[in-house]
C-alpha cells in the first residue's frame, strides 16, 4: 500500500541537527529497501504561491508569501510503497525530518480504480 510521508520543518528558529548526508542517506536507504515510489522537497515557502476557486469557478484568492512564520512548514514528501501502517511509521521515525522540532506525517494514499 502506498503512503506519503509528509515532511514538515520545524520552527525556523529552532535547531536544526539534520545535515546533507542524512538526508541522503535516508534516500538511499528508501531506495535501496525498493519502496520509493517518488519525493521531492520544496523550495522555500517564501517561493509558494495559494489559489483558491471560488464556486463559479472564478480564482478568488491569490496569496503571494513572504508568509507569517509558523511553527511547521511543509518541506517535502516521499511516497513510498510498504506492506502496512507499521511499515510505514518505520520510515517516517527514521527520516531525518521527524526530529530536532520536525514532523512526518504519515497519510495512505487513496488509489482509484477507473
Amino acid at each position: 500500500m502506498k503512503y506519503m510521508l509528509l515532511i514538515y520543518a520545524g520552527a525556523a528558529d529552532a535547531a536544526d541537527r539534520c545535515d546533507y548526508e542524512e538526508w541522503v542517506a535516508y534516500d538511499k536507504a528508501l531506495r535501496d529497501a525498493g519502496v520509493l515510489v517518488s519525493g521531492y522537497a520544496l523550495k522555500d515557502l517564501i517561493t509558494a504561491t495559494t489559489v483558491r476557486v471560488g464556486p463559479g469557478g472564478e480564482r478568488t484568492v491569490t496569496t503571494d508569501g513572504p508568509f507569517a512564520e509558523t511553527r511547521e512548514v511543509l518541506g517535502g514528501y516521499d511516497v513510498i510503497d510498504v506492506p502496512d501502517l507499521d511499515a510505514a511509521l518505520e520510515w517516517a521515525a527514521r527520516c531525518p525530518g521527524s526530529r530536532d522540532g520536525g514532523s512526518v506525517v504519515v497519510r495512505p494514499v487513496a488509489e482509484f480504480e477507473g
